[in-house]
């Protein structure tokens, strides 16, 4: 059968670094770090003391008391960002075939904060099990989808991806998959993570995964320099409107890219470490242009996992120069996580944006801290260090991995008549 076409018609964010799309962008072509000393709690016994919080983010303006109550910061986070990208795309909910209108989001973690509350709240109890009512639907990672359809209605398929940090990058393939095979129109999807709490932080750091620059955070996630000491944890959410070309014609839609390609593969190797040789990554990429029927020398742009951890980096760049040969000098690389960190199971989402929104600009975000050159990295990389790029582009990829080896890969392309 002869695939359907798939556009993307509206964007919405809620980051470390802007709470909308316009703030996000500004964010990201002005490098713009979103690190900063934790503010939800007391980090004095905490080997991390920052992260990347939202700023200025207040749910009353989003929600009445009692419905914020009754919502973990994920799924919060989840539905301020898909209102704001369902008002982009500028549909009209009350004209749409509704079961054709899908939902599916990804979460790595979900509700953490309100699991770790409720079992605090217990433990410090006499016994007897009080918990919340709403513990369990406050906690669960396909609440946040759930809520998104109830609040507009949309009947079509409606879950949540879990493969970690991979997570929004796989909810996007799957809403590619579903629009392309005609089951749906309209898919709202991305991701969502809250996992700045004490559990989070501690968890990260028993594994030796965080930076504990605390000296200097705003320098902390600093992707391919030969000083960095691990990832620095964000939170937020990115959506995306993911529409059949033709439905979109036919309103009249904006279109911001055409979704060509996505790709998955497993490093099937190690729980949390990348294969050492990328040969994961490397498939991934090799996937997602096949799927997109596209040649390496089409891609332009690529928007790296790039966590500033001391094996990932290396591993993924190893991976992108055996898939993109020569050509890579002429691609622009970069890691937006050096401003916003890492969201987790919401990275994908917002980087896919973050792709999506460098095409549209001809503007390649900086990968910023960059001060000291890693011998073990080809100096040939054209790794944006430090500053925006201006340059045409016409194809963007964007990488995601999870701990448990899961890897995805979505092509972007400027859209053709």
């Amino acid at each position: 059968m002869e695939l359907k076409r798939v556009v993307v018609t509206g964007l919405g964010a809620l980051t470390p670094i802007g709470n909308n799309i316009e703030e996000y962008w500004k964010g990201l072509s002005n490098g713009v770090s979103g690190c900063a000393p934790i503010t939800y709690f007391d980090t004095e016994k905490f080997k991390t003391k920052f992260a990347c919080e939202l700023k200025n983010y207040n749910p009353l303006e989003h929600f009445d008391r009692k419905e914020a109550r009754k919502l973990d910061r994920f799924a919060q986070y989840a539905l301020v960002s898909s209102q704001e990208a369902i008002v982009d795309s500028n549909i009209n909910i009350d004209e749409l075939d509704k079961f054709r209108v899908g939902v599916i989001w990804g979460a790595g973690i979900g509700g953490l904060e309100t699991f770790q509350d409720e079992v605090i709240n217990f433990a410090e109890g006499d016994g007897t099990p009080r918990f919340n009512p709403f513990f369990i639907p406050k906690m669960i990672a396909d609440i946040a989808p759930g809520n998104i359809s109830i609040k507009h209605g949309f009947m079509g398929p409606n879950y949540t991806t879990v493969s970690a940090c991979a997570s929004s990058a796989n909810a996007m393939i799957d809403a590619l998959n579903y629009i392309r095979l005609g089951h749906c129109d309209i898919i709202v999807t991305g991701g969502s993570e809250a996992a700045v709490t004490k559990a989070g932080m501690g968890g990260f750091n028993a594994m030796h995964a965080l930076s504990t620059r605390n000296d200097s955070p705003e320098t902390a996630s600093r992707p391919f320099d030969a000083t960095r000491d691990g990832f620095v944890l964000g939170e937020g959410a990115g959506a995306l409107i993911l529409e059949e070309y033709e439905h979109a014609k036919k309103r009249g839609a904006k279109i911001y890219a055409e979704v060509v390609g996505g790709g998955m593969s497993s490093d099937a190797y190690h729980m949390t470490a990348p294969h050492p040789d990328g040969i994961g990554v490397e498939r991934v990429m090799l996937n997602c242009l096949n799927d997109a029927g596209m040649k390496p020398d089409q891609v332009d742009a690529i928007n790296t996992h790039g966590t500033a951890t001391p094996l990932g980096d290396v591993a993924e760049l190893k991976a992108i120069r055996n898939v993109f040969g020569n050509h890579t000098e002429n691609i622009n690389i970069n890691s937006t996580k050096s401003m916003t960190g890492h969201l987790l199971g919401a990275a994908g989402a917002i980087e896919a944006i973050a792709s999506i929104l460098a095409m549209q600009y001809d503007l390649v975000p900086p990968t910023i801290n960059h001060t000291t050159v890693d011998e073990n990295i080809d100096p040939s990389f054209n790794l944006t260090l430090n500053k925006p790029q201006k340059r045409s582009i016409k194809v963007s990829m964007s990488n995601t991995f999870g701990f448990g080896g899961h890897n995805a890969c979505v092509l972007f392309k400027k859209l053709e008549e």
